[in-house]
């Protein structure tokens, strides 16, 4: 569950986003990447690991230091999705310093409601990883990750509020007079209250376009109906990310069938893509048109294998977060600069927080995500300031 937040390569883009300043309560935003002419190399249709793999068996890490710490930050509200909420953010950030003075930095989100982990949880499984880390002797750094990932185990994620009709017409106009045209919504909770927030959306700003998150909320007869009051509305979204239960594959096949034949809407899996045979069942049985990757769910070496066998299926890609800091959301806005290979990039959540406790690191210019070039992603935390 640790989203590595180094040995990562250096950069420069541009990640623009198309709605939700900081105080947002209501939506996340989806970002459109923009990179230079210096990486039109690096996001070539052929291009994903950059010899990742190769790196793997030919870098030797050798650990001298390693820790974990709690990391909590205010939120500016409560997180709200279909069935709980978060009041605060309690993570857990790992620093790792090799033998050679190379420091990386680590997020653990914790989303206790999601994957039934608490921080004390949490920080007890980084602690041992870190052990781990120390007792090593050097060695390769796949060796090393595989060492890892035998103690840190997968979860599945999934985060973003949810509000009343009337603060959601508020933020829309005031979203709608900044200039925002894309709104992602969580939906899910209560069918009726979902139409209503969509209507007095659409009411405050008419122009604007949906995508809409589920987050297993739905049964499948209910997704569809969504669609279908949508389409009577004359609103078609961009984009249904995970419409029903995660297991329930038969219902994904029968919404994205309809989203797609009838309504031309696109259906994107989240808590349904767990693992790569997941993948590789979505792409088989058309289950879905998009997959959602976080870092978080998945770690760096298993989105590499999931974004190769997704684009050799013809599936759409999506990068996402859970309620992280910059320090993740730097890593992972790395990641998809350099492979350029994501038609919707989510990695907003640090406009979710009060504060902001990461130095360095990406630069925020309104709504745009600015990516330059530096060592690894520049990001770091004051680690006595943490404890």
């Amino acid at each position: 569950m640790l989203s590595t937040g180094s040995f990562h390569f250096p950069m420069q883009t541009h990640l623009k986003y198309f709605k939700t300043p900081k105080n947002s309560k209501l939506t996340r935003p989806i970002c459109k990447l923009y990179t230079t002419k210096s990486m039109a190399s690096a996001t070539s249709n052929t291009a994903t690991s950059f010899g990742f793999r190769d790196l793997m068996e030919t870098l030797t890490v050798h650990v001298e230091r390693a820790e974990n710490r709690p990391l909590n930050v205010p939120l500016i509200a409560p997180f709200t999705i279909a069935s709980s909420r978060l009041d605060k953010v309690e993570n857990v950030a790992i620093r790792i310093e090799l033998s050679n003075g190379c420091v990386g930095w680590g997020e653990a989100p914790i989303l206790p409601f999601v994957t039934a982990e608490d921080q004390p949880t949490a920080m007890a499984k980084a602690g041992e990883a870190c052990e781990l880390l120390r007792s090593c002797p050097p060695m390769t750094l796949g060796s090393l990750l595989e060492k890892i990932g035998g103690i840190l185990p997968g979860h599945q994620f999934a985060s973003i509020p949810i509000v009343s009709p009337a603060e959601a017409a508020e933020l829309a106009s005031k979203y709608r007079k900044q200039g925002f045209k894309t709104l992602k919504l969580k939906v899910g909770k209560n069918l009726n209250v979902d139409i209503e927030v969509l209507q007095a959306i659409r009411v405050a700003h008419p122009e604007c376009c949906f995508i809409l998150d589920a987050n297993e909320g739905y049964k499948p007869k209910e997704a569809v109906e969504v669609l279908e009051r949508l389409h009577e509305m004359q609103v078609t979204p961009i984009l249904f990310e995970q419409p029903v239960h995660r297991d329930d594959w038969e219902g994904l096949g029968h919404v994205t069938n309809i989203a797609k034949s009838k309504y031309k809407v696109s259906v994107a899996a989240d808590e349904s893509c767990r693992s790569l045979a997941d993948v590789r069942r979505i792409a088989e049985g058309n289950l879905a048109d998009v997959i959602n990757i976080k870092l978080a769910k998945v770690g760096v070496v298993g989105a590499l294998e999931i974004i190769e066998v997704a684009r050799a299926s013809g599936l759409d890609l999506m990068i996402g977060g859970m309620v992280e800091t910059r320090l993740a959301m730097g890593f992972a806005g790395h990641l998809a600069a350099g492979l350029g290979c994501f038609k919707f990039i989510d990695l907003d959540t640090p406009l979710l927080l009060s504060e902001d406790p990461v130095l360095g690191g990406y630069e925020v210019l309104g709504a745009v995500y600015k990516f330059t070039n530096a060592r690894g992603h520049a990001g770091f935390l004051h680690w006595d300031n943490i404890v």
